[in-house]
């Protein structure tokens, strides 16, 4: 008797892709549902569903996703749809762009925050650099603001 396949089949959107501990990839990572990682990866992570990194997790590339979950360590551009949580142990070199954020006493961010409806990647390339057309800096702003969930403080710089 013939198998029925369609009660085999798994919805994609459920399945959980995990980079483990020791683990270390170079490329491009894409999922149509969930990546957890606890492992290394160095390259572009996309997952249709969400994108988790373990407190022993380390990205350095660009992440888009649904939803992210931060609690290690992360060296690139954020891109989540609905919502990021910055865990206390986290540390997060680049800009973030979501709708919704949460950040946990002690987590750490270095970059810019983009709040709200426009989350694309389209939204983002609009956005001009600092210090360019449409975004003026101030008097004596001349070092990088550096984020933590204790508030913002200004980094050493030539002014300091």
């Amino acid at each position: 008797m013939p198998k029925d396949n369609r009660a085999e089949s798994r919805d994609l959107s459920e399945v959980v892709s995990i980079i483990g501990p020791g683990m270390h990839i170079v490329g491009d990572c894409t999922s149509d549902g969930v990546v957890r990682i606890e492992g290394r990866v160095e390259g572009l992570i996309r997952a249709a569903k969400s994108v988790v990194v373990g407190k022993d997790g380390l990205v350095k590339g660009d992440i888009e996703t649904q939803d992210l979950i931060i609690a290690g360590r992360v060296a690139g551009t954020i891109t989540a749809q609905s919502r990021v949580e910055l865990q206390a142990s986290c540390h997060v070199e680049g800009d973030i762009r979501s709708r919704r954020v949460k950040l946990e006493e002690g987590g750490r961010v270095e970059g810019r925050l983009h709040m709200g409806a426009e989350t694309s990647k389209e939204a983002a390339r609009r956005v001009p650099p600092q210090g360019q057309a449409g975004m003026p800096r101030a008097p004596g702003s001349g070092g990088q603001a550096k984020g933590t969930a204790q508030g913002l403080q200004k980094a050493a710089g030539p002014d300091s």
